[in-house]
């Protein structure tokens, strides 16, 4: 099955998304299947999984912040563009742009196994959708993310990076 990034940008370059970046994470998100339990009541739900390399730790075993934020960011980034394609009924999604976000880190996140990003539309509004967001490892959320993303125009940088 083909993730979102892989369907709307599988030439993207991004660090935390990009298909088509080597040395990048490359998260797949995917949208909520209907009536999937953690979703329901949520809009426009989506989820990633994702495993850690040796690479990606703060110290053995446990991830480094700032990954954990790239994770948030671009898994939200892409519930956001997600959203607004269906919203809008368009056959592909705007590109948007993380305008700001505000990560908690609740406890260390381990590498051992899979991490599970989950994240939902809290707020829409035009071109603006805020997303609420978290981590998940060994059964415990381990980081909260609020942020908001917003499609851009042409004359902005990222306008069709996508």
């Amino acid at each position: 099955m083909k993730c979102l990034q892989e369907q709307f940008a599988a030439h993207s370059a991004c660090f935390g998304c990009g298909p088509s970046n080597p040395k990048g994470l490359r998260i797949r998100s995917f949208a909520a299947p209907e009536g999937e339990p953690w979703a329901l009541g949520k809009t426009s739900p989506t989820w990633a999984q994702w495993k850690a390399a040796p690479e990606h730790e703060a110290f053995p075993g446990m991830l480094n912040g700032g990954v954990t934020g790239a994770l948030l960011d671009c898994h939200s980034n892409w519930t956001a563009a997600w959203h607004l394609m269906r919203l809008r009924g368009e056959p592909s999604p705007p590109c948007t742009v993380t305008a700001d976000f505000h990560v908690k880190l609740l406890r260390p996140t381990p590498t051992t196994e899979p991490i599970r990003v989950e994240a939902w539309v809290a707020q829409s509004e035009g071109d603006s959708v805020i997303v609420e967001s978290q981590l998940i490892a060994g059964g415990k959320v381990t980081a909260k993310c609020s942020g908001r993303f917003v499609a851009v125009k042409p004359g902005h940088p990222a306008y069709h990076r996508w």
